[in-house]
């Protein structure tokens, strides 16, 4: 929206005019790159009023004006930079002011230039910051608090009032020359066992003391720093008492965090030793797995066979949640990378040398704690080593599809094949021993069920189980 040129004929030349009205094209396009409101203003003649003379506000984004304000006055009181950008011809940039409807802004400023280099009006860019406004006005707050706090809290130690002996936190005060006014019992528990007296001492004498003036200074009148002290372990905190821009002494408070590191060392320690077992867990169950392949070479019935590889399959299953174990250090696994890894290693084992069968691993990731995830991983055990066993029959290769899904904290992992497909109702009532292993995990472990339809050609089994509360889909 520009001002009528008959308006701006009145202080302005032609030639002047044509420049801004073709600059006043792109206003639009500036205010939504900027996502600010974009002004033209021209000061009126006697050089203390200047007049809104274009405007552009974001299509996209917030705007400070629920007005038009086209042929409005700006005064040098609300808005100083763009008469300082007037009176020198320099940019202003994050200059402060009043909008025409009172609101708190912050304006960058260029000036508009003729052919003879004279300024015949600005372009202003304005952004709403009352909000940044007021937490500088709580910032402010906080630090007029954080002094009255200091300096009663000072006032306390210093009228030896027993309060600070109540504390947990050692505490210590200093003057201004940095020397030790007042100490607490705690403070003095931390540093006299060790050989420090405190009281009449400069905080330099003590083990972290040449760093608290520094720390003080450069992060303005607060400092954290952890260190070391004989058996300890403490956190320091700092902070200097301001009183007319001049410190006049300091807080120091020592917190033990002896005993929250040895905590969180034991804590290590176990884990790396929860890891070592899952290790050797890991390993034992493999060199059963190779024995069992060593005595299953020398069976000749196909039946005993088979049956051997199917105890096989079920120990590398819940092998490799003892593997994932050692290695991620936590209760928690991702199963569709243990799906994908369970599967793959019974194919390897289970398909005929001339088959081609591929498995596909779709959906979310799921995270399950590892005994229900043990129990998971057997289910797919089952479920592939059934569908190589009857879907692929006289097939020389096929597809195995699993795929995890959650809805409204149900998880469903369905498992498709696209082979000859097998009757339903005879697979339910055979009995098989892995389909009664599964149902059993299922519904006591998992607390889920089961289903199997045909899928022409092939067959969807689908375990549907409601998601643990520890659990995690992403």
């Amino acid at each position: 929206m520009i001002l009528e040129v008959s308006a701006l004929a009145s202080f302005l030349r032609k030639e002047d005019i044509k420049i801004i009205e073709e600059l006043s094209k792109y206003l639009q396009l500036f205010s939504d790159l900027s996502q600010s409101d974009v002004f033209i203003d021209c000061l009126l003649p006697g050089g203390e009023e200047a007049i809104v003379v274009a405007e552009a506000h974001p299509m996209t984004g917030k705007s400070l004006y629920r007005e038009p304000v086209v042929g409005k006055i700006a005064y040098k009181e609300n808005e100083p930079g763009v008469f300082f950008c007037f009176k020198t011809g320099r940019p202003v940039i994050g200059s402060r002011g009043v909008s025409q409807e009172n609101v708190n802004m912050q304006q960058n400023v260029m000036p508009i230039v003729n052919e003879f280099g004279k300024i015949i009006g600005v372009l202003i860019m304005e952004q709403d910051i009352t909000e940044k406004i007021q937490q500088e006005k709580n910032v402010e707050l906080l630090m007029e608090t954080t002094e009255q706090l200091s300096e009663t809290l000072y006032h306390i130690a210093m009228s030896e009032v027993a309060i600070p002996d109540l504390m947990h936190e050692g505490l210590l005060l200093f003057d201004c020359d940095y020397q030790i006014m007042f100490a607490n019992d705690r403070a003095k528990e931390m540093f006299e066992a060790n050989g420090h007296l405190l009281v009449g001492k400069k905080v330099d004498s003590l083990p972290f003391g040449s760093m608290i003036k520094e720390g003080l200074n450069i992060q303005k009148g607060m400092f954290f720093h952890e260190f070391e002290l004989g058996e300890h372990f403490l956190q320091l905190k700092a902070v200097s008492i301001q009183r007319n821009n001049r410190t006049v002494g300091g807080v120091l408070l020592l917190r033990d965090l002896s005993e929250l590191k040895e905590k969180e060392k034991q804590l290590m320690i176990k884990s790396a030793v929860i890891r070592e077992i899952h290790h050797r867990v890991k390993n034992n169950l493999q060199t059963i797995a190779s024995l069992l392949r060593l005595q299953m070479r020398r069976i000749d019935s196909q039946e005993v066979e088979k049956v051997f590889r199917e105890i096989i399959n079920r120990i590398t299953s819940i092998s490799i949640i003892h593997e994932v174990l050692s290695l991620e250090g936590t209760d928690m696994i991702e199963c569709k990378e243990v799906i994908e890894l369970v599967s793959n290693a019974i194919i390897s084992s289970m398909k005929q040398s001339e088959q081609k069968i591929t498995i596909q691993v779709e959906g979310c990731s799921l995270y399950l704690p590892s005994q229900k995830a043990s129990s998971l991983a057997l289910v797919i055990n089952e479920l592939v080593q059934n569908a190589i066993n009857h879907a692929f029959i006289n097939l020389d290769e096929g597809v195995i599809r699993i795929e995890l899904k959650k809805q409204n904290q149900i998880v469903s992992l369905a498992v498709t094949d696209d082979g000859v497909g097998v009757d339903v109702e005879k697979v339910q009532q055979k009995g098989r021993l892995g389909l009664q292993i599964c149902q059993t995990l299922i519904s006591e472990d998992l607390g889920g069920i089961l289903e199997f339809e045909n899928n022409h050609p092939g067959t969807k089994v689908t375990v549907t189980f409601p998601l643990p509360k520890e659990g995690l889909v992403t």
